[in-house]
């Protein structure tokens, strides 16, 4: 049922104020964003499409992930069903070739994408892991022309060197939640060492990409220092993952997040990130359902093709979602024609 906006939208209507000339909401603003009603929920939209709209236009990012390396991580992630430490149905392979890296980045482009990211489950890149994925990056920028992300893991400062001298534009490493909860998703690092790594990738020239998962149990206290801790890590593009539950993973009992709350999450996201690309990630198809194209008036940037282990609704879909939403993707280099 669609609901129509509330007329007492003072608060939504500050929110956006600020938001444009790049205020972050006071945590009790935000609390006030997660705690808000259903019948409240379209206003908030509303005041956060402002925003996106101010800062974005009428241009979606798209982006396409590469599972590089699959399977056999000896992290523990509650949610992640590639660690070994847990026995799911996700495939296992070792490091892609780098001629099959660079045909992925072929077939991104031909997806409409604005960034291809190649992505490792392992604690951390080999120096053989970034021997492969460096020599990649250079032949996609010379061969293909389209950005590139990458997302292996905990980097010290010579890897991320690496990386970006041969050209990636972006490292990807999210803080998952908040620092107070983070013990209880993960227990073979630290969430100082996910800090340290945004410091590392940053510090060598790389954009900084980081969000989190919203749905492992955590309280709203906890969804609002992830967002707030993602401004002072300064990243630039913040992936907002709603959990899709994975057999055999210990949190494979979880409920699926309700959309509506899930449309408020996205908005307080975008008030405390008015400029950045706002990322509606992983779980946006089963978690919106319906209310999926919604999200385009709040985030400017999603992923097609699926998530690493899951499928997506697929790029056909995603660019026939964009053209009714009356927005274009936005490809480096112009636009993308469907």
């Amino acid at each position: 049922m669609i609901l129509a906006p509330s007329q007492t939208t003072p608060l939504w209507d500050n929110l956006a104020e600020k938001a444009l000339q790049k205020l972050a909401p006071t945590k009790e603003e935000a609390k006030a964003v997660l705690t808000a009603s259903a019948e409240e929920t379209l206003s908030i939209i509303h005041a956060a499409y402002k925003v996106r709209r101010h800062f974005h236009g009428n241009k979606v990012r798209i982006h396409v992930l590469q599972n590089a390396k699959s399977g056999a991580c000896p992290e523990d992630c509650g949610f992640c069903s590639q660690s070994s430490k847990y026995t799911t149905p996700s495939p296992e392979y070792p490091m892609m070739e780098v001629e099959a890296l660079v045909d992925g980045a072929r077939k991104a482009k031909a997806a409409g994408a604005w960034k291809y990211c190649m992505v490792t489950a392992t604690r951390g890149p080999s120096n053989r892991d970034l021997d492969v994925l460096c020599e990649a990056t250079r032949r996609i920028k010379a061969e293909v022309g389209v950005k590139v992300c990458t997302s292996l893991g905990i980097l010290t400062q010579e890897k991320a060197k690496r990386l970006a001298e041969a050209g990636v534009d972006r490292f990807n490493h999210n803080l998952e939640t908040s620092e107070r909860l983070y013990s209880n998703i993960v227990s073979t690092h630290k969430y100082s060492d996910r800090v340290q790594t945004t410091r590392y990738a940053k510090e060598a020239g790389m954009e900084v990409c980081s969000g989190g998962i919203v749905g492992m149990g955590e309280e709203i206290d906890d969804v609002i220092e992830l967002c707030y801790a993602l401004r002072e890590v300064g990243a630039t593009s913040v992936p907002v993952n709603f959990l899709d539950p994975r057999p055999g993973t210990p949190f494979a009992h979880l409920p699926k997040v309700e959309p509506y709350y899930a449309l408020r999450v996205l908005s307080l996201f975008r008030f405390v990130h008015p400029d950045v690309d706002v990322r509606a990630a992983g779980g946006r198809e089963v978690t919106f359902r319906a209310l999926q194209p919604l999200v385009l008036y709040v985030a400017n940037s999603i992923f097609t093709n699926g998530y690493l282990t899951t499928g997506g609704q697929g790029q056909d879909a995603d660019h026939q979602m964009i053209k009714d939403m009356g927005l274009v993707p936005e490809v480096a280099g112009g636009e993308f024609n469907v």
